[in-house]
């Protein structure tokens, strides 16, 4: 399941365009949704859906792929989205990931699904404290460990994990970076600059 918010200028990503304005924010979510989606969505290997902010937009297609299932956020903060998104999905093992990872690729939720064969949960680190995955195995009611957690803050990913079974198995993959202000806007272009040919 990606996290995707309709790309409206001036609407997505505040912190990014604090730092860059709101043309350039525009273009980099507008762009990096895209690219995530796309990647994500040919795979072969799971079903994909997309769970969209701002609820009317779940029903319109024009920035997704026609093809993919859609279903609203809902409201509250950021685990109470996560949390009512998990509940309206089939059964199964399910991993949600955002749209602000420039670098996410197939072979990171193919890792998550191979964690998930051992492990009850799964996280992917972000360099920022937070992290860009969370996977659970199929249970008959999928956990929603987000009670207190400081989302936006180096904290999100420790509180999550407290609030989970401490008898629950956790794995955690690759560590990536989220893009949310300015200067980790600046080390992922950086990050591009070097790995060009």
């Amino acid at each position: 399941m990606v996290f995707v918010r309709v790309p409206r200028y001036g609407a997505v990503k505040t912190r990014l365009a604090a730092g860059i304005g709101a043309g350039a924010t525009w273009l980099f979510y507008r762009r990096t949704m895209a690219a995530v989606v796309r990647r994500l969505a040919r795979d072969p290997r799971w079903a994909t859906w997309l769970a969209v902010a701002q609820d009317g937009g779940a029903r319109h297609g024009r920035w997704w792929p026609a093809h993919l299932p859609r279903l609203a956020q809902g409201l509250g903060d950021l685990g109470a989205r996560m949390a009512t998104a998990a509940r309206a999905v089939p059964p199964g093992p399910l991993v949600i990931v955002g749209s602000d990872v420039p670098e996410l690729a197939p072979r990171h939720i193919a890792a998550a699904f191979r964690a998930l064969e051992r492990a009850d949960t799964v996280f992917g680190p972000a360099t920022d404290g937070g992290y860009w995955l969370i996977g659970f195995r199929p249970q008959r009611r999928r956990p929603a460990p987000y009670r207190g957690v400081r989302w936006s803050s180096r904290h999100a990913l420790a509180d999550t994990g407290a609030n989970l079974d401490p008898r629950r198995r956790v794995a955690l993959l690759e560590t990536l970076a989220d893009i949310d202000d300015d200067a980790d806007y600046a080390a992922w272009r950086a990050r591009q600059r070097l790995n060009r040919p």
